[in-house]
């Protein structure tokens, strides 16, 4: 019985990895449905690989994941790309800040059996593709704009997290991350109203 429900578990899995595969390149998509079947073989056997936190947890370390490659990816791009200094620094910050984080959070869910995406969401790659395709000032306004709205959505992201998560780990990760996004948000808004 043991054997069928891992092999039942391992079917279901590359199932889901393929159809992901097939419909989307998509690596947050193909995240979240590796933990859904995960969650749903835990609910069917103990003994097979399940996630071990709740699914809306899992949830939200896709997305914290997905946010925190992307603000790495974008960091280079904006130290690369800018032309003001002060945008620079800030993307060099995003890089920095969101590799500690980003790696912390794939040792949390290693340890929780969570698939985490290897690459951003279809809509992060095209964001990313629009403001890589400006020069200049014309880069530093999309860019700072994008970081300020992105940084909004997630603190909200992380307050609500916080509320509701049911992992203790996965709160802890999202309690001593949010002061660092708070920072973030502070650094560009003021980069912002300078840039105008």
């Amino acid at each position: 019985m043991k054997k069928l429900n891992s092999i039942l578990f391992t079917c279901l899995a590359v199932l889901a990895l393929h159809a992901c595969q097939s419909k989307t390149k998509d690596s947050k998509e193909g995240a979240d449905s590796l933990n859904a079947a995960k969650d749903s073989s835990t609910k069917q056997s103990a003994s097979a690989q399940g996630i071990a936190v709740d699914k809306s947890d899992a949830e939200f370390a896709v997305e914290a994941a997905n946010g925190g490659i992307a603000e790495v990816e974008m960091g280079n791009t904006a130290v690369h790309s800018a032309v003001n200094p002060r945008v620079k620094k800030f993307g060099e910050m995003m890089v920095t800040d969101h590799t500690q984080a980003n790696n912390e959070l794939k040792d949390l869910a290693k340890s929780k059996n969570i698939v985490l995406p290897a690459s951003v969401s279809a809509d992060e790659q095209k964001m990313e593709a629009d403001i890589s395709k400006k020069t200049g000032k014309d880069f530093d306004k999309a860019y700072v704009n994008s970081m300020v709205d992105d940084h909004k959505k997630d603190i909200k992201a992380f307050e609500d997290a916080i509320k509701t998560l049911k992992d203790p780990d996965l709160k802890a990760f999202a309690e001593k991350t949010l002061p660092v996004l708070k920072k973030h948000l502070d650094s560009i808004n003021a980069i912002h109203a300078s840039i105008k």
